[in-house]
């Protein structure tokens, strides 16, 4: 049965990668870039080597929280019902530290951004049978500082890098607790991937982007995983492990969405 899926940050990397296999299967795919000569460029790309007329895409600057807000209202518009929703979009290296509000860009990015758009879209993925959401978190997890994620202190690339990955791990957790009838995973697709960020972060790799596009596929597809949510995928380890312990501590669990909240009502 052909799914409907939308990847965010999909014209590179793994997410692009990901999108062009579901296409050549004959999957519905949306996928979603920063730049519209790029996005449409890789739609094509995308359409000529799968022979998949059923890709779209839409734009968004994530690390503009009022863009998020707008895109997923237009996906709302123009998108009938979501199955899997692939929280992909992620940055290390960033040339501005914080985004026009103040916040981290890394924070905003990596899990304010999905944690906007992921609770826009809910009501799309309610209308499949079997939905099921994807968030890319990372072998990188550090505990979170209320100071660092409020915009009020500033911390390295690598400790907000890690932090904001931690922060969507522990709000995958909850999401899934919340919505039991969404199959709901935070993933950690491999470390140091052949991708365009790793590149720029690190200058060196230690696995393909092959395979995190594998684990993300059978995340998203696979009947295995049919029953398993609110759970972390570390795939450096090829199965379910522990995450950070934080992310089992409920108390914080719930201090962050509280933050969150506050973080947003004042963007908003």
């Amino acid at each position: 049965m052909n799914k409907t899926l939308f990847i965010t940050g999909s014209t590179d990397g793994i997410g692009k990668l990901t999108a062009l296999k579901l296409a050549k299967e004959g999957h519905t795919v949306y996928i979603h870039g920063r730049s519209r000569s790029k996005l449409e460029a890789v739609i094509s790309e995308i359409k000529e080597q799968s022979n998949n007329a059923n890709i779209q895409g839409f734009i968004a600057d994530f690390s503009d929280l009022d863009a998020v807000s707008k895109m997923a209202e237009q996906i709302k518009d123009e998108v009938p019902k979501i199955d899997v929703l692939i929280n992909n979009a992620g940055i290390y290296n960033s040339k501005n530290a914080n985004n026009k509000n103040g916040l981290n860009t890394r924070t905003v990015v990596n899990y304010l951004a999905p944690y906007v758009l992921t609770n826009a879209m809910l009501p799309l993925l309610k209308k499949s049978e079997t939905p099921r959401i994807i968030n890319l978190s990372s072998a990188a997890q550090a505990p979170i500082s209320e100071a660092v994620l409020t915009g009020k202190e500033q911390a390295s690339e690598s400790a907000t890098y890690a932090q904001s990955k931690l922060a969507l791990t522990m709000w995958s957790f909850d999401l899934a607790k919340q919505e039991p009838n969404i199959t709901v995973n935070a993933v950690n697709p491999g470390s140091l991937l052949n991708t365009k960020m790793v590149k720029e972060a690190f200058g060196n790799h230690w696995s393909p982007a092959e395979k995190g596009v594998g684990i993300l596929y059978d995340l998203a597809l696979s009947e295995t995983y049919k029953g398993d949510s609110g759970k972390y995928f570390d795939n450096d380890k090829g199965n379910f492990a522990r995450a950070h312990q934080d992310a089992y501590d409920q108390s914080k669990i719930s201090r962050l969405v509280e933050i969150t909240r506050e973080i947003l009502i004042k963007v908003y």
